[in-house]
C-alpha cells in the first residue's frame, strides 16, 4: 500500500516523534516516583543514555517503543513502503540496543527493559503489578529484567 501523504508531509510528521520523555516513559516514572523510588534521567555518561538510572541500585531501565525497536508484538507493524530503509533502520536499532546493554553490563550495571506493549494497549499489564515487579527487581540481585505485554484470556 502506498503512503497516503507526500514525502515532505511524512518527513514533517516523523520529525515530531520524540526520543525521550515519551508517554510510556512518563507513566513508568510516575509509578516509580509514587512508590518512593528516585532516579536520574537520560544520564549522558552511560552508553545509550538510559531512560531511568538508579545509581543506588546500580541499575538502569530502558522504556522501549515497540515500533522503533522492532519488538515482535501486536503494536509493531513493519511499514509496507520503503521496506529496505525500514529493515535497515530497525535492524541497526536492535544491534545498537544489544551493544549498549553489553557495555552497561561490562560496566557493572544491571539492565532492565520495559516494552511499550506492557504499558499500553489491549494486552498491557496492570500498572500496579508492573510497578511491583520493577520494585522487586531493583531491590533484588537479578542482572537483567524485561517485561512485555501479557496475553489475557488465553488468546
Amino acid at each position: 500500500m502506498a503512503d497516503i501523504v507526500s514525502p515532505a508531509a511524512r518527513s514533517a510528521l516523523m520529525s515530531k516523534i520524540r526520543g525521550g520523555n515519551t508517554a510510556p516513559e512518563l507513566t513508568i516514572r510516575k509509578l516509580l516516583f509514587a512508590r518512593g523510588l528516585r532516579y536520574r534521567l537520560h544520564r549522558r555518561g552511560l552508553p545509550g543514555k538510559p531512560d531511568l538510572v538508579f545509581p543506588r541500585f546500580k541499575a538502569v531501565l530502558f522504556v522501549h517503543g515497540c515500533f522503533w525497536h522492532g519488538h515482535s508484538c501486536y503494536l509493531f507493524k513493519r511499514p509496507s513502503s520503503n521496506t529496505e530503509f525500514w529493515d535497515t533502520k530497525l535492524g541497526k536499532n536492535r544491534e545498537r540496543d544489544k551493544r549498549v546493554m553489553e557495555q552497561l553490563r561490562e560496566m557493572g550495571w544491571r539492565v532492565g527493559t520495559i516494552w511499550e506493549c506492557a504499558i499500553r494497549g489491549r494486552t498491557s499489564n496492570d500498572l500496579n503489578q508492573l510497578a511491583d515487579i520493577i520494585h522487586f527487581w531493583l531491590h533484588g540481585d537479578e542482572q537483567e529484567f524485561e517485561t512485555e505485554a501479557v496475553r489475557k484470556g488465553g488468546k
